[in-house]
């Protein structure tokens, strides 16, 4: 080869490799530059989010400036694959933002996470999201997220989870999510959902996860799309309304594990092989539907059940044993038409002694016979509720049962169950409601009931019980209702009993036949509600000491021997409702302090021997609430009562003209001797005004440590809410050689406001005492361990949470949705009534709560409300319905939005008319299960037009709690509830409840509420008012109910 040709070789490789490395130098500077414009649209896409941002309290984007690259912001997390960085995963749960989602977050082009659950997001899911392919996981739970559902959101094909549960979504499911097949997770529960499920959700062949309950999906045809889904394991569409029968292809889903149906209005029967063709369910949760038929036999091969509910129902026919089911823990069948009332009933109950994790077991108001079997003993250890009332069982109650030491609630009422209450029943430590009224049960009550210090509940009515009261009941010292009425008891009260301080809802010993005195000691029953001594041979006078229970609402004492006069200490008892003393020997002139108690709805002083003239003021106005009847010696009163008029009535009109002078002298200095005084002592206390609570206003004081550790160093896992001023813990409190579990309310003193809400709720809580009001036992203010000011306030922990838990429950793990059904809405309702009539008409000064709303209002065990969150409360200075007031602190009126009376906004002063404008609000949400925020109340039109509106055009039904709807079945006719006579006989009544009377009930309840928050202050009704009128209300439909019953005798 030539010597040329090899240099020309040489340059043209010289030049290929010059020319090559040229090229990877521009790729190289060309992909920088693409990477850093790249990364440029990802900074401003996150700054563009921040500024969508009005509120972050906690400073969760507080690093999101130009300090450090935005990789590092928090929240934020970069892929390395790509130059510098590409925006993967934005993660800012539980971080109380406040605001709208940028669309610019559709310009994070590798985003793969997007996770803002539990914050406030508000307006509607940007379209924009749609751009995102590589999304794979989207949350935004726990937000106020509006609108409907992205209807482009099949471009986000990488799409594994979608999470959008409680918020307020509105709209059908877009039908595009069928597109998205690698869907794993779809979570939208807790909106306002319509519609059915589109048939493209056919298509979801990776779908494993549904839940879509607490929406307001429609019709026969929601389930038939699900039937193909061969991946599915768990399933939610509780509390929808659902209607039809359940598709034969469901069933054949072998890999479904959980499945809730619970609260809509299927029916049919649930197929035979059920438990063979599902066998890994674990969850099956029908309860109040309308299914009919026998349950499935092969319920005895579901090996992998865990929870069974079936309850409300009208399921008939035997139920199948469960050898399979091992790892059952909870069994609920109540209000079924199951068992045939024979002797082998309760066989199934020994096949459950195989499920030893077994913890509820709910049989009651079925149709079972026969007696309890000894196999009972053998069922779990853990235990914690046995119910089996209102059946047919008879025979005693085995005294094996006490190897069920985890056992917590025993219900056995309406039942034919006779013999002895066992004395191995005191081996029930754990024990807290023992129920066992109405049966025929004989013998003494055993002592070692005694040992039951942690009972809470115990109720032996309507039995044979004979003998007296064992002294070792005082060891029950949490006891909170007792009722042994209706039995053979005798002998004398034993004054051990009236030293049970924590009775407080009932004690009821009526229709025994205990004689001698009413103990004295019954004035330390401060906190009780309901006093019964009724038809018993009590003797001797009332005692004073009664005027110490200041709680009390109901007092019976009719029926008794009973002498001398009505003591004036009654007149402390200034919430009492019914005061009965009827049928005995009392003497004296009928007290004219009864007239001021303003609560009184029946006064029944009949077969006594009053005398002389009947008052005519308060209660006395009304003779339809008075009984006088069987007092020879009464005269005057009201002309419908026809008594005799007095012979000195005119007498006691007159006075001498000196007399009247005299009178009028003195008054008038006295008068003005007050005026100085009070303006003297005014002065003196706004000079030396305090900025603390003194420690002694409070009876138990802690410390700042004791609130340390009782809480866990104020753990975070025992936060169970956190509001305006301040967070509030559970924990455990030594007090008094005993442990006892408490909320304690932490101010935040940082907040503006504060250390006044503080010292406004110490000025409201220390001196009102209303067994519908949250009970504070003390206050601590003091400093931390960092000498930081402390100030928390320490109230008793009620077991059931808010009002605002109830009436819109959010769904977790395994446990079913807790709701309200009617009566007990009324119920509450009506005990919130009480707290507010009392705070503005039975106080020394009435007291505006300024802040009344379903979230605080908390419920006990037994569901009574009890009103709390006086950190805005205002005293007023008269009783006056109308006054008004400046606000007794600084901190400004705000209330809640939707709840605050329309005036507030305006700048008026506060009044107790605006907490009857909150009440109204809170009792329209109570019953139709809509907040006054709700996504269909804007520009002007509130919960009052809505519900106003919906009764002049007749449309009750339209605008009802759907909860409610399934219960009452209004406009529907079914079969009701299994209704039982004291002989424990039953049968089915086929009602339409849909009567007149039983919309009348609704309507009237509504009314209440519109005319409560009505816009116009002076339009409102009183709380007097509003508890007479729910009250009235409340006993027509009970009575209703009572007329049914003896339809069915």
């Amino acid at each position: 080869m030539s010597s040329s040709s090899r240099t020309w070789r040489v340059f043209s490789a010289a030049v290929a490799v010059a020319v090559l490395q040229s090229w990877l130098i521009f790729l190289t500077t060309a992909t920088a530059a693409s990477g850093i414009r790249s990364n440029e649209t990802d900074r401003m896409a996150l700054l563009e989010f921040k500024s969508m941002i009005s509120s972050d309290p906690l400073g969760a984007l507080s690093s999101w400036n130009d300090s450090t690259h935005f990789c590092e912001w928090h929240g934020v997390s970069c892929s390395r694959r790509q130059v510098g960085g590409r925006v993967a995963v934005l993660r800012l749960s539980s971080r109380m933002l406040y605001g709208s989602i940028s669309p610019h977050i559709g310009n994070l082009s590798f985003l793969k996470e997007l996770d803002l659950t539990n914050n406030s997001f508000i307006e509607g899911i940007p379209l924009e999201i749609g751009r995102l392919h590589r999304l794979q996981h989207l949350q935004l739970t726990n937000n106020s997220l509006r609108g409907e559902i992205l209807s482009n959101i099949s471009g986000c094909s990488a799409l594994a989870e979608f999470s959008a549960a409680n918020n307020k979504l509105v709209g059908q499911l877009p039908w595009q999510i069928g597109g998205l097949n690698k869907l794993r997770v779809l979570f939208v529960t807790k909106n306002y959902l319509t519609g059915s499920i589109p048939p493209s959700f056919g298509n979801l062949s990776s779908l494993q996860i549904l839940r879509a309950g607490e929406n307001h999906f429609s019709g026969s045809t929601v389930l038939a799309p699900l039937g193909g889904l061969k991946r599915l394991h768990f399933l939610d569409l509780v509390l929808n309304n659902l209607t039809g029968e359940i598709p034969a292809s469901f069933f054949n889903l072998s890999s479904l594990t959980d499945v809730y149906f619970s609260y809509n209005q299927l029916h049919g029967n649930l197929p035979r092989n059920l438990g063979t063709s599902l066998p890994n369910l674990q969850t099956l949760d029908v309860a109040y539907n309308r299914f009919t038929g026998t349950l499935p036999p092969s319920l005895s091969n579901a090996s992998s059940l865990v929870v069974l509910q079936l309850p409300n129902n009208n399921f008939t026919g035997t139920m199948p044993g469960m050898e399979s089911s091992r790892n059952l823990m909870w069994l609920s069948i109540f209000n079924n038409s199951l068992g045939s009332g024979e002797a082998n009933d309760l066989s199934f109950m020994c096949s459950l002694t195989n499920a030893s994790s077994l913890q509820w077991l709910l049989i009651h108001y079925n149709n079972f016979g026969g007696s309890l079997p000894k196999q009972v003993a053998n069922l779990s250890t853990d235990l914690e509720v046995l119910s089996l009332k209102g059946n047919r069982l008879s025979g005693s109650i085995p005294a094996e049962i006490q190897n069920l030491v985890s056992l917590q609630w025993l219900d056995a009422t309406y039942n034919n169950f006779s013999g002895t209450i066992p004395l191995t029943i005191g081996k029930l430590q754990a024990l807290q409601r023992l129920q066992l009224s109405y049966n025929t049960i004989s013998g003494s009550i055993p002592s070692s009931i005694g040992n039951l210090t942690k009972l809470l509940g115990l109720y032996l009515g309507n039995n044979h019980l004979q003998g007296g009261i064992p002294a070792g009941i005082e060891n029950c010292r949490n006891l909170v209702t007792l009722d042994i009425s209706d039995n053979n008891l005798s002998g004398v009260i034993p004054s051990q009993i009236m030293s049970i301080s924590s009775l407080s809802r009932l004690l009821n010993l009526s229709y025994n036949h205990f004689i001698g005195a009413i103990p004295v000691e019954v004035g330390s029953l401060r906190n009780l509600e309901d006093l019964d001594l009724s038809h018993n041979a009590l003797s001797e006078e009332i005692p004073d000491s009664l005027g110490s229970c200041v709680a009390m609402e109901e007092l019976h004492l009719q029926g008794n021997l009973l002498q001398g006069t009505i003591p004036s200490s009654i007149q402390s008892l200034k919430g009492i409702r019914i005061l009965d003393v009827s049928s005995n020997n009392l003497s004296g002139q009928i007290p004219k302090f009864l007239e001021d108690i303003k609560e009184l709805q029946l006064l029944n002083l009949s077969y006594n021997d009053f005398e002389d003239e009947v008052p005519l003021g308060g209660v006395f106005k009304n003779a339809s609430i008075i009984l006088l009847d069987g007092n020879r010696k009464l005269c005057g009163g009201l002309a419908e009562l026809q008594l005799p008029s007095c012979s000195f009535k005119q007498h006691k009109k007159v006075l001498s003209h000196k007399l009247k002078i005299v009178i009028s002298t003195i008054s008038s200095l006295g008068f003005l001797t007050c005026i100085a005084s009070c303006l003297l002592i005014f002065w003196i206390k706004k000079k030396g005004k305090p900025d603390t609570i003194p420690a002694d206003d409070f009876q138990l004081q802690v410390s700042y440590h004791s609130l340390h550790k009782a809480t866990d160093g104020f753990a975070t896992t025992n936060l169970i809410g956190v509001g305006s001023f301040g967070s509030v813990y559970k924990g455990v409190l030594d007090m008094n050689e005993n442990r006892t579990t408490i909320a304690v309310k932490v101010f935040n003193l940082q907040r503006r406001g504060a250390s006044k809400s503080f010292m406004a709720e110490c000025a409201a809580l220390k001196n009102i005492r209303h067994r519908n009001l949250v009970k504070v036992l003390t206050a601590c203010s003091g400093v931390d361990h960092q000498g930081n000011d402390f100030k928390a306030l320490v109230y008793e922990f009620l077991v059931n949470g808010s009002l605002e838990d109830w009436l819109h429950p959010v769904q977790s793990g395994d446990e079913p949705p807790r709701s309200l059904n009617f009566i007990q809405r009324l119920n509450i309702s009506i005990d919130v009534a009480y707290a507010m009539n009392y705070l503005h008409h039975q106080c020394g000064t009435p007291i505006v709560h300024c802040d009344l709303k379903p979230s605080n209002v908390l419920l006990d065990e037994d569901l009574v409300g009890h009103v709390g969150d006086f950190g805005l409360a205002r005293f007023l200075p008269s009783v006056a319905d109308s006054s008004t007031c400046e606000a007794s602190s600084s901190i400004g009126i705000k209330g809640t939005v939707g709840y605050a009376p329309p005036e507030y906004g305006m700048g008026h002063e506060v009044s107790v008319q605006g907490d009857v404008y909150s009440y109204g609000v809170h009792l329209l949400e109570m019953f139709t299960g809509r907040k006054p925020t709700d996504e269909a109340f804007q520009e002007g039109f509130t919960i009052h037009r809505f519900v106003r509106t919906a009764i002049s055009e007749k449309l009750v039904t339209e605008l009802l709690d759907p909860v409610l709807l399934n219960e009452l079945h209004i406009g529907r006719t079914t079969h009701n509830n299994t209704i039982r006579s004291n002989s424990s006989t039953s049968s089915k009544v086929t009602n339409k409840t849909s009567s007149p009377k039983a919309e009348e009930i609704l309507i009237s309840i509504l009314e209440i509420g519109v005319a409560c928050s009505s816009d116009i202050p002076q339009e409102r009704i009183s709380m007097n008012e509003v508890v007479t009128r729910l009250v009235s209300t409340r006993k027509s439909f009970l009575d209703q109910s009572t007329r049914r019953r003896r339809e069915v005798r």
